[in-house]
């Protein structure tokens, strides 16, 4: 699924809002491992990255080429500060209507709003993909996260409070969000 959009920072500097390529799959693979290492809120640790740089370059044109998924990059500087994607909970009929969504950014780059806006890129691309909802779950302590999704129209139907186990710091509560579209 295409998307491109420049944007305004919080900082006063532009961030490209646009669709990963096979070229960016280094790039992309880099921020995973920073951004995974970065915080304690995602679902996994850096070395349980599987992929190449090449593995990665491919499921970026694959979610740009795809009609029903994407995986957008925010770029600043020429620099990936961020990813964020959503893909299909499933192919289904029962089903099909629901994407799931994810997103990570570099703490260097955190607060300049690039996370509502990779956020509103994917509600945009889900609608124009067809789904009915958008699906996520949130470590309920990462409280920025939670906010930005509530604001965004997002509500919570439900938690886990042993939805993640951290090595660092035992279970965390998950809550499950979701938005209709």
């Amino acid at each position: 699924m295409k998307y491109l959009k420049t944007i305004k920072l919080k900082d006063g500097r532009e961030c490209i809002l646009r669709n990963g390529e096979e070229r960016d799959g280094q790039a992309a693979l880099d921020n995973f491992i920073l951004t995974h290492e970065q915080t304690d809120y995602l679902l996994t640790y850096p070395d349980e990255n599987t992929m190449t740089a090449e593995q990665e370059g491919r499921f970026l044109q694959k979610k740009t080429d795809s009609e029903t998924e994407v995986e957008i990059l925010a770029e600043v500087d020429g620099v990936v500060a961020g990813l964020a994607g959503i893909d299909a909970v499933g192919g289904r009929d029962k089903i099909r209507h629901r994407a799931d969504f994810g997103i990570s950014i570099d703490r260097q780059y955190w607060n300049l709003g690039i996370g509502t806006e990779l956020l509103h890129a994917c509600i945009d691309c889900a609608r124009k993909a067809g789904y009915e909802q958008i699906e996520l779950s949130v470590v309920a302590e990462n409280e920025t996260a939670v906010t930005m999704y509530r604001k965004a129209g997002f509500e919570e139907y439900g938690r886990n409070p042993r939805g993640f186990k951290s090595r660092l710091t035992g279970y965390q509560e998950l809550i499950y969000m979701r938005i209709e579209l």
